[in-house]
């Protein structure tokens, strides 16, 4: 027999379920509107001046909106004597040689460290580590006299091989994609007959997609975005990147900020476009290479 229900009992409302705190949201949502103010802010600053003749940009603010939204002629300006086409041949060629030549050593070298055993393999990831520990900048001079003695100075040769040289983090993405490799696919190969570099052609780096997509999507982005190596290794005019091109614009009496602003938009294209269309095979691959 079921008890009646008291007048206290029907006026008692329901307790409310978690409620999240509304200082956290706020807190949230005020920290990525800042962190997008930060990234946003500069890019449009950019944009703005790139579409401004020179007195506007040494008359107005930063954010003055320009009087001529279809002026394009700091675009032509950059592209012409700045010689961007040139520029991006010398990137396209330097980003090929280097990112092919990362992910063979990369993987080769990993592939060796992890299935070969011999004395040096401990002293070998030890020398690994020191390296990424030691600035590259105290180490320029050695470098230098190293490339220049090779005949590379002054050649787009000369950061191809800095660039496939000084990639020690392809080494261990790699390192860490080949030892979650069973071991048994290896002894199943040389039952057959297959020799070390056989089962590395045709097992290991058939199954290093995704490591190969991370090395390839980061090493890319590093060398494009690069400017130190190019301008100190390829002083030439005709051998200029897409970094080193817009350094064209300044001169000793000042800048052509106008000029730089729209080559600099000219620059950012590309990675931007790259970027919308692998975004998903960045994040998958970098949170898959963390994971591992």
């Amino acid at each position: 027999m079921t008890m009646p229900r008291t007048a206290a009992a029907l006026r008692t409302p329901a307790s409310p379920g978690p409620r999240r705190p509304r200082l956290g949201t706020g807190l949230t949502y005020l920290s990525l509107i800042a962190a997008a103010a930060v990234v946003l802010i500069p890019l449009t600053v950019v944009f703005l001046t790139s579409l401004k003749t020179s007195r506007e940009v040494t008359a107005g603010g930063a954010l003055t909106l320009p009087h001529d939204w279809l002026n394009l002629s700091n675009y032509a300006t950059a592209f012409n004597d700045g010689h961007l086409l040139t520029a991006l041949g010398n990137t396209v060629f330097i980003l090929a040689f280097s990112i092919t030549g990362t992910v063979v050593i990369g993987s080769m070298a990993a592939y060796a460290i992890d299935r070969f055993d011999f004395r040096a393999k401990k002293p070998v990831l030890a020398l690994f580590l020191v390296a990424t520990l030691v600035p590259g900048v105290t180490t320029q001079v050695a470098t230098f006299q190293v490339v220049n003695s090779f005949g590379l100075f002054n050649t787009r040769w000369a950061p191809v091989l800095l660039y496939m040289g000084t990639d020690i983090v392809s080494v261990y993405i790699f390192l860490q994609f080949i030892r979650s490799i069973p071991v048994s696919l290896d002894e199943a190969a040389r039952l057959d007959g297959a020799n070390a570099f056989t089962i590395y052609r045709k097992i290991i780096l058939p199954l290093l997609k995704p490591a190969i997509a991370t090395v390839v999507i980061i090493k890319g982005i590093t060398v494009y975005n690069d400017f130190y190596i190019p301008f100190l290794y390829m002083p030439s005019e005709n051998l200029g990147t897409m970094s080193t091109a817009l350094f064209r614009f300044k001169g000793p009496f000042g800048a052509h900020w106008e000029t730089i602003s729209a080559g600099t938009v000219l620059v950012i294209v590309p990675t931007l476009l790259a970027f919308l269309f692998l975004q998903r095979y960045i994040y998958n691959g970098v949170a898959e290479g963390a994971t591992k």
